[in-house]
């Protein structure tokens, strides 16, 4: 036993679970961190290959933007003082092979000329659409992740009916349909093939989309220079200097119990690390059915493990190129004339993504092209550990390539690095079930539980938490961050506390 003193034990050192340590430290509860992984971030990473740097997470990030929503959660996190942010003016451009192209504008009155020139025909459609992106402007995503779901009492649940009250409409609207099932109002079938491509995500509901759009018009929505890894590193110096402690490579195997109250974590080297409490910010299926045995469940959670509900596993191939492509697009959606297989899978479009926006993820001169794709976990697990596992790799990442020569003619001979990413590589450096890279993936049937929230805690269990992107549908950076401070917020209430914070 060690270290008995301490008052919560983190297990993970992803985003949430540095957010939770912060504000615990804080709030004067002495805490320790346990990860698995040699680094900071969880999901929220980037590797360096070369003197090239493959972003795996971050596109765009909620509170980019002084006086935004989110910002002062990244403020208190110490996260964005003195950190240069890109603010893109489109999203995504979708091209089909003709050469016609869909530009995904943040500005409203933009996107709504453009698509107007693109199609005439569906005008009434276009202007509804960019009316609802200009109601999301004044839309404050942060009011339904501002305080615990377990603290609201009657009076907090009217306060935040009044301020969600202008957007119920559009909500209700923009809520219930996916980006595939907008496509299907469009009378021109380049629209119809090229809108649920719009937010690189056909299941997005479109009320998503829309508030993306109109977090980057108020220039909220922006792009980290330095990319994901750099972010959670400063974080991390944020909880080290409030006082927090993080072990490294160092895998808890199980959540010490008695009396059905948390008391510490065993790691796998068998040393025991006792504690107040305990919050788990690790994956969800891992946390339940192996930390803990499989003992604190109800009904409600085997559904959602059961695959009631979808993950998004994903296939990431990162490009290092001798060549300077800051010419080029940011983000291009490539409809294609003829499907292709890509890891047993037809495919009728790929994404490419040029990162020559943030000069620091190349050498001069050089650029970054990442590929992602969804993918079936089964896919991959059953070939993981054997030699066609790497001689698939090798196979798919050159499918990739070749179809990248019609759109960057030459760009073959350019390549010097090659990495791919299954989510096997996924699983294996965060533990999260299937390599999920978001949790639940938020769909127009999920929306209610990112309202209405998934439980932080477990039947009869107490003392013990859990946070992050499996109690946080969407799993997005902010929402699972601002999951840490809730946390810490309902913690001092049990304990009569006065929940504070500080800015660095």
């Amino acid at each position: 036993m060690k270290n008995s003193s301490t008052d919560i034990i983190i297990i993970g050192a992803g985003i949430s679970g540095l957010a939770a340590g912060c504000y615990a430290q804080m709030n004067g509860y002495r805490t320790q961190i346990f990860e698995m992984h040699n680094l900071p971030g969880g999901l929220c990473t980037a590797w360096n290959r070369k003197g090239y740097i493959f972003d795996g997470c971050i596109h765009y990030l909620f509170g980019s933007g002084k006086g935004q929503p989110f910002y002062e959660m990244w403020e208190e996190l110490g996260a964005v003082q003195g950190r240069q942010f890109v603010h893109h003016d489109e999203l995504i451009r979708v091209s089909e092979p003709e050469g016609k192209t869909l530009i995904v504008y943040s500005d409203p009155k933009r996107l709504e000329e453009h698509l107007k020139e693109l199609s005439p025909a569906d005008s009434g459609l276009i202007t509804s659409f960019c009316k609802g992106i200009r109601a999301f402007t004044r839309f404050d995503m942060s009011l339904l992740q501002q305080k615990p779901k377990a603290l609201m009492g009657i009076g907090d649940w009217w306060w935040l009916s009044g301020r969600l009250l202008p957007f119920l409409a559009p909500m209700a609207k923009w809520g219930r349909i996916s980006a595939e099932d907008f496509a299907k109002r469009f009378r021109d079938p380049f629209l119809r093939r090229a809108i649920p491509q719009m937010f690189a995500w056909k299941d997005i509901p479109v009320m998503v989309g829309m508030s993306l759009l109109a977090y980057m018009h108020n220039q909220n929505a922006g792009f980290p220079v330095g990319a994901s890894l750099e972010f959670a590193r400063s974080i991390e110096k944020r909880y080290l200097e409030l006082g927090g402690k993080v072990y490294y490579n160092s895998q808890v195997e199980r959540v010490l119990i008695k009396n059905h109250t948390a008391i510490g974590v065993r790691l796998y080297n068998n040393e025991e690390y006792r504690s107040d409490r305990v919050i788990s910010a690790c994956d969800g299926r891992g946390t339940i059915f192996s930390l803990l045995g499989g003992e604190y469940v109800d009904e409600e959670m085997k559904m959602l493990y059961d695959g009631y509900f979808p993950i998004h596993s994903q296939l990431q191939v990162s490009l290092g190129v001798n060549r300077d492509l800051s010419g080029e697009p940011h983000w291009v959606t490539y409809l294609l004339d003829q499907p292709v297989i890509i890891a047993g899978e037809e495919r009728r479009e790929i994404s490419v993504k040029n990162y020559c926006f943030d000069s620091s993820l190349a050498p001069a001169g050089k650029s970054v092209l990442i590929v992602m794709l969804n993918t079936s976990y089964d896919y991959w697990q059953r070939i993981y550990g054997r030699k066609i596992y790497n001689t698939e790799q090798i196979q798919e990442s050159g499918i990739l390539i070749d179809l990248l020569e019609k759109f960057y003619p030459g760009i073959k001979a350019d390549i010097e690095y090659t990495d791919v990413a299954t989510p096997m590589s996924y699983e294996r450096y965060t533990g999260n079930w299937q390599g999920s890279s978001c949790g639940w993936l938020l769909t127009k049937d999920t929306m209610w539980m990112m309202i209405s929230g998934i439980p932080k805690t477990l039947p009869k269990l107490d003392n013990f938490y859990m946070i992050g992107q499996w109690v946080e549908p969407g799993g997005s950076v902010p929402v699972v961050a601002m999951s840490g401070r809730n946390i810490i917020q309902q913690i001092c209430h049990e304990d009569d506390r006065n929940f504070v914070v500080t800015i660095p």
